[in-house]
């Protein structure tokens, strides 16, 4: 039986492809789709790659998932070549989630700990209306839950600067690292040295206002919520 039909049996399960295989460490691999879920609506900032002209260019940008319909949104300008270039090739869509340094006792050892997914796929460019209403608001939603419907919606002159990409979640792999150093039990181990795991989190804090913000315009619920912890923090 293919990796693919067993897949299918167990829909909870990511298909392996030639490109999402865990060749190297593959203890840390996953192909939980709970896992892929969780990493990527742990952010809203991704990576894209996509070749341009012949040359490889990653271009930072945000994202927004709707996990219904498995489908990865990708935000840009109009004015972005990647973003223009990307419907017509594969693209790999990263997002990863930095927890902590693993300082060894032996510089090789050393590492991080992390959370990571990458998405493979050729996108589509979304122009429609309805859809493109929809992939801004999943966007926004997921920088800011509670944003969308706090200001104001896109222009048409807005939306025509606008572009937006959907990805499918249909190819990807997940990698996850976690846990102390490695070289306890070793030679190393009797060197003396400290060893352990400076975690890393990442938060909002405290709203700052716009300078021209006229008096009496308190922060909003769902903003003040950020800022105390809430989601995204």
């Amino acid at each position: 039986m293919s990796t693919k039909e067993q897949n299918q049996q167990h829909p909870g399960q990511l298909d392996v492809t030639e490109r999402t295989r865990h060749r190297r460490l593959r203890e840390q691999g996953s192909t939980e789709v709970a896992d892929l879920d969780a990493i990527l609506g742990g952010g809203f900032v991704c990576h894209l790659g996509v070749v341009v002209d012949g040359a490889p260019m990653v271009v930072p940008t945000v994202y927004g998932v709707d996990f219904d319909v498995r489908t990865l949104y990708v935000h840009g300008s109009v004015a972005s070549r990647s973003l223009l270039r990307a419907p017509e090739q594969t693209v790999c869509v990263t997002v990863t989630h930095i927890d902590g340094l693993v300082l060894a006792r032996s510089v090789f050892e050393h590492g991080v700990n992390y959370r990571s997914a990458m998405i493979y796929g050729v996108p589509r460019a979304v122009s429609e209306g309805d859809e493109l209403l929809h992939g801004l608001r999943v966007v926004t939603e997921q920088c800011a839950p509670g944003q969308w419907e706090y200001a104001r919606r896109p222009s048409r002159k807005e939306l025509a600067a606008t572009a937006l990409l959907a990805l499918p979640l249909d190819e990807a792999s997940v990698k996850t690292a976690s846990g102390p150093p490695q070289d306890g039990d070793g030679p190393d181990g009797e060197l003396g040295l400290w060893a352990g795991v400076v975690p890393l989190r990442s938060y909002f804090d405290t709203p700052v206002p716009d300078p021209v913000l006229p008096v009496g315009i308190a922060v909003p619920p769902h903003v003040a919520a950020l800022g105390a912890g809430g989601p995204g923090s």
